[in-house]
């Protein structure tokens, strides 16, 4: 039996994130008691026609989440396959979903002193402990459904496939720094195609500007180094058993050096051999979009 527990903020996305796991073959359970994990899943395994990819939710909602939860984790990876995928979002975004459901947060209904913006602050801080060990973090600010879904694919097809996922995601320092990336390099040392006038329109996805890049010394340089320190450490990722790694190339605006970069990077370890997604978060303004292989 394979088991994903889904973690997080709330608001972040996790009820719509379950129906899609449904909708995927998973047998689902929301708001299970942390501290009856291990139990629950050693009774599942017992069962005859026990279900082969298991869902369930740990969250806010348990006020002893951070403590039980890392107890509960060890007794379970004695007994079956487990991951946790941690759905993360802006606190800014958080507010404005909340203010359009017009549900409470959880924290508030165990402390009615809290207003909402103290209540996202407490459980970002509750939660920090579970995000450092969780398998896989997707931050839903900027994802529409049908983006979350592809994502979430990706989590599911990474438990079946023995090579690491790695997923290149090219964003504008401008809009900050995407809260999923596991290890970001920093491009804006590089020449602007922005200041070319016949590139300013253009992206990295246009062959010019990636020619424009890549024609440069320090661009041939950078680019060789990074090569060279994914190379050498996601052997070292693998062997821990980290099933996904989400790389981030940062440029000013994020369209035209750190999109090269993604897809040049993207087309190279896809040769070696991993299963490869280059992502442009803010190609359309902080819309992100899913780029063809």
């Amino acid at each position: 039996m394979k088991l994903l527990i889904l973690t997080g903020m709330s608001g972040a996305g996790k009820s719509k994130t379950m129906k899609m796991l449904e909708d995927n073959g998973f047998y689902c359970v929301d708001n299970l008691p942390t501290k009856l994990l291990s139990n629950f899943v050693d009774m599942m395994l017992q069962m005859d026609d026990s279900p082969k990819y298991v869902a369930i939710t740990a969250d806010a909602r348990n006020p002893h989440i951070a403590e039980e939860l890392s107890d509960e984790l060890g007794e379970v990876k004695k007994l079956t396959d487990v991951r946790v995928l941690y759905l993360d979002s802006e606190d800014g975004v958080l507010l404005k979903r909340y203010k359009e459901t017009r549900r409470l947060h959880p924290l508030m209904v165990f402390d009615s002193k809290l207003d909402l913006n103290s209540a996202i602050s407490a459980e970002r801080n509750q939660l920090e402990s579970i995000r450092q060990i969780s398998d896989y973090i997707i931050d839903t600010s900027s994802l529409s459904t049908s983006e979350l879904r592809e994502k979430l694919l990706q989590v599911i097809s990474a438990e079946n496939d023995v090579r690491m996922h790695l997923n290149f995601v090219a964003f504008g320092y401008k809009y900050g720094i995407p809260s999923d990336a596991d290890i970001v390099f920093d491009v804006r040392c590089l020449p602007n195609p922005f200041y070319i006038p016949e590139l300013r329109n253009l992206t990295g996805m246009d062959v010019q500007v990636r020619d424009y890049v890549m024609a440069q010394n320090d661009s041939k340089a950078l680019y060789k180094r990074i090569v060279d320190y994914l190379e050498c450490t996601l052997p070292m990722y693998e062997k821990e058993g980290k099933a996904q790694l989400v790389v981030g190339l940062g440029c000013t605006g994020g369209q035209h050096r750190s999109l090269t970069f993604a897809i040049l990077l993207s087309e190279y370890f896809s040769k070696k051999g991993y299963i490869t997604q280059k992502w442009s978060r803010d190609k359309n303004k902080n819309v992100a979009e899913i780029l063809s292989r």
